[in-house]
């Protein structure tokens, strides 16, 4: 089937017909695409807000606190939200900002050298409108960075323009990337704590480890060429440990409660970090942190649908040759140990081509 018939069978279709893809356990069914009048809604569910002050500050007492609340939050829903985290909301804001800029200044002309492709496990480079996956035409622009992308590492050979058609973004984006890479082993930690396990023994794993660094610009509904079926951004679950992403700048995410199959519409904060759990995640927990379903929605503010709306999410992940095995202590594993690369090109198939995984 060709990508743009899949693209129109997407708009109707239900993940469950994408199972074969997945690697972890998922049983909840739902459309891809928003379904209107029939769909229903939470609105008594609360995604739990999480103070990380009370882990920075190292206070033995108040890191249990923190571990259990963020711990509990990732069990029950896959969703947290993060204040006390550290990072100046004036960045947020800032980057914000630049992302438009970023968009709407680099001609089409300059972005085609930049098209995504395969490095390592991650799709990395520019998705342009309706072609961020084969299975459905999302409304979104995107451009993935991965570390490779980021003057981190004082490489003599890092040359900007590999990455960035305007090599004076990179600088002002990796201000962002440093700031949330200090709260990896932090999250990590207050994680492993309320598995019972080693709070350290992902550390080696997470120093310098690699990550996907989106931006997503979402065009004015009007520009952006219709519904799409509905949707601004497919139904799907991260592939990642977790991601950071900064409260976005306007309404549209949506958290599928596999409880009661009902949408939670979340509202954080400005300011606020937006955290949930990947299949990386659920596999090494053995299925305990659930991957959760999220999505963003058209806008109801008929307001703001003359605007862009935009979301820097930060996904983190493990080098390719790293194994994900179960973590001691969480019962038979209900998974086999996999190489890290295997795992992620396996799942990301679906939204690239089966040869994605071999290429």
């Amino acid at each position: 089937m060709g990508d743009k018939r899949k693209q129109e069978t997407g708009v109707l279709a239900k993940n469950q017909e994408f199972r074969q893809y997945e690697q972890v356990r998922k049983e909840q069914s739902y459309y891809l695409s928003e379904q209107g009048a029939g769909e229903q809604f939470d609105a008594e569910f609360e995604i739990q807000t999480c103070d990380m002050s009370l882990w920075l500050s190292g206070n033995q007492k108040s890191r249990r606190k923190f571990s259990q609340q963020l711990g509990a939050a990732m069990e029950s829903i896959g969703f947290a939200i993060l204040t006390g985290h550290g990072v100046d909301p004036d960045l947020y804001e800032h980057l914000t900002q630049k992302t438009v800029e970023f968009f709407e200044t680099i001609p089409a002309s300059e972005r085609k050298p930049y098209i995504a492709h395969r490095q390592g496990s991650v799709n990395q480079g520019y998705f342009p409108v309706k072609e961020t996956t084969i299975i459905h035409p999302d409304l979104v622009e995107g451009w993935v960075f991965c570390r490779r992308a980021f003057d981190l590492n004082g490489k003599a050979d890092y040359r900007e323009s590999d990455f960035w058609p305007r090599p004076e973004f990179e600088p002002e984006f990796r201000r962002l990337v440093v700031a949330h890479e200090k709260l990896i082993l932090p999250v990590m930690q207050a994680i492993l704590s309320y598995l019972g396990c080693d709070p350290h023994i992902y550390d080696r794993k997470l120093h310098k480890t690699n990550f996907g660094f989106r931006l997503n610009y979402y065009p004015a509904v009007a520009e952006a060429g219709g519904t799409a079926g509905g949707g601004r951004m497919l139904g799907h679950e991260d592939v990642d440990l977790f991601t950071f992403l900064p409260a976005p700048n306007q309404e549209g995410l949506q958290v599928l409660n596999r409880r009661n199959m009902k949408w939670i519409k979340l509202d954080a904060p400005p300011g606020s970090i937006i955290l949930n759990t990947g299949d990386y995640m659920q596999r090494i927990s053995n299925d305990r942190l659930p991957s959760t379903t999220h999505r963003v929605s058209q806008p109801q503010d008929r307001s703001v649908m003359t605007k862009p709306r935009v979301s820097l999410p930060m996904a983190v992940y493990v080098w390719e040759d790293e194994i994900l095995d179960v973590l001691p202590g969480l019962g038979e594993p209900r998974y086999e140990p996999i190489r890290a690369e295997d795992f992620h090109t396996r799942i990301t198939s679906k939204y690239y081509g089966d040869d994605y995984r071999d290429s």
